[in-house]
């Protein structure tokens, strides 16, 4: 289940910052008015290698969005990390109601300089919705008597839920909360929280290690892990430790461990294969392939540098045990959003990954072939600002999020 590092060194590239300050600082204004559904193209024949692009910004207003994804009917579902969760419905946008408790301004006793990352974070559509209705979200949760460190009933917990929309849209209903985080920690951030549908009546979903390191390779802390569950909430008999025999053992429902935090995850809709991309430290963002049982090395293992000293994290890039990345960035990219192109009107980009960068404002394609990136574009280079989420939409084309006091949803469109 733990793979140590094959011989092939991970593809890395450098993530140029040229042309961007102008325009992520004009992207950073307060909210506006409200949410409302736009039309308005942003940007006009952007060059790719493949095609040119209009960027064209179709939901606006929004405060710190965080994700969005798409009702069977064509109505969108989009959150924001203060706590709100927006139907969009043709011309409409619908603030939808009775959402759990959540904590989306975390108090910072350990490290108050480094805010909180905490709110409404990502949702999810089931991929059965028109049979079950069922939406799934996450959210980092204020929790209530369960153990955490420091002083009792204080901090946060990534948590996940699902609920129904009821027929008039406005609320939801049936809600649930399927995990919550033990133990919650403070500080309020590195929350993970991307939502996956592996497609064998299982969900995934990553916890960041809560910026503690420590709780990465404590396989009895759900910590800078991805966690496995079957829709309802319960522990899958093929779990890789669900058989654990020993008490002191791996928690049954950790998928893989030793992860920072994941802000990205898609499942190849050809191969099967489960995609994930990683906030490193200072530099040395990565993208994997998930597998079951297997240990990413986080704390001991990293591609990048202590922010305070600029040393290298942890005892090198590689350890018996540990699986390796296919790809990583040098410099820091901060990936968050990801993707599989597929039918949609750009042939050439059939099958690649799409990744969004928050710190850079970048939008990347990368090409993999087997256990290599052999081909890799920037798409996006600071329009329309810091990335958040990357999908593709039932229309076929590509969306992008970002995540700024004034967010939007943006479509991608070959010129004509």
């Amino acid at each position: 289940m733990q793979t140590a590092f094959p011989n092939k060194r991970p593809t890395a590239r450098r993530a140029g910052a040229g042309g961007l300050a102008v325009a992520l600082l004009s992207a950073s204004t307060a909210a506006g008015a409200g949410v409302a559904v736009s039309d308005e193209t942003v940007a006009s024949g952007l060059t790719t290698d493949a095609t040119e692009l209009d960027v064209v910004r179709v939901v606006e207003g929004l405060e710190h969005a965080w994700a969005v994804d798409w009702l069977p009917d064509g109505r969108k579902l989009i959150t924001e990390r203060p706590g709100r969760l927006w139907l969009i419905d043709g011309d409409e946008a619908t603030e939808i109601g009775n959402l759990p408790a959540i904590e989306a301004e975390a108090t910072q006793r350990t490290a108050p300089e480094g805010g909180s990352q905490g709110g409404l974070l990502d949702v999810a559509v089931h991929p059965d919705y028109a049979e079950n209705g069922w939406i799934y979200f996450t959210y980092s949760s204020p929790g209530d008597t369960d153990s955490v460190v420091g002083d009792a009933d204080y901090g946060t917990g990534t948590a996940l839920a699902r609920a129904r929309l009821s027929d008039d849209g406005t609320e939801l209903e049936d809600r649930e909360t399927l995990y919550a985080q033990t133990p919650r920690y403070d500080p309020g951030r590195h929350y993970g929280s991307r939502i996956l549908f592996p497609g064998d009546g299982t969900v995934i979903f990553s916890i960041g290690d809560r910026g503690l390191r420590h709780p990465s390779q404590n396989v009895r802390d759900p910590g800078g892990a991805m966690i496995r569950l079957t829709e309802d909430g319960r522990v899958p008999d093929d779990n890789p430790f669900a058989d654990a025999a020993d008490p002191a053992g791996p928690l049954p429902e950790i998928y893989s461990f030793g992860h920072r935090n994941n802000q990205g995850m898609v499942r190849h809709p050809e191969t099967g294969e489960l995609w994930t991309t990683e906030h490193g430290p200072s530099g040395g963002d990565l993208l994997h392939r998930l597998e079951a049982g297997a240990n990413y090395g986080w704390p001991q293992v990293a591609f990048g540098d202590e922010y305070s000293t600029g040393e290298a994290v942890g005892i090198g890039r590689q350890a018996p045990g540990v699986n390796e990345p296919i790809f990583y960035w040098e410099d820091s990219f901060a990936p968050s959003g990801l993707t599989v192109y597929q039918g949609g009107p750009v042939r050439a980009w059939e099958d690649d990954l799409f990744a969004g960068s928050l710190v850079r404002g970048q939008l990347w394609r990368l090409r993999v072939d087997g256990d290599e990136v052999i081909e890799d574009e920037v798409i996006l280079d600071g329009t329309p600002g810091r990335i958040r989420d990357v999908a593709m939409g039932p229309d076929g084309h590509l969306y992008v999020i970002t995540d700024h006091g004034d967010s939007g949803l943006y479509r991608l469109d070959p010129a004509d």
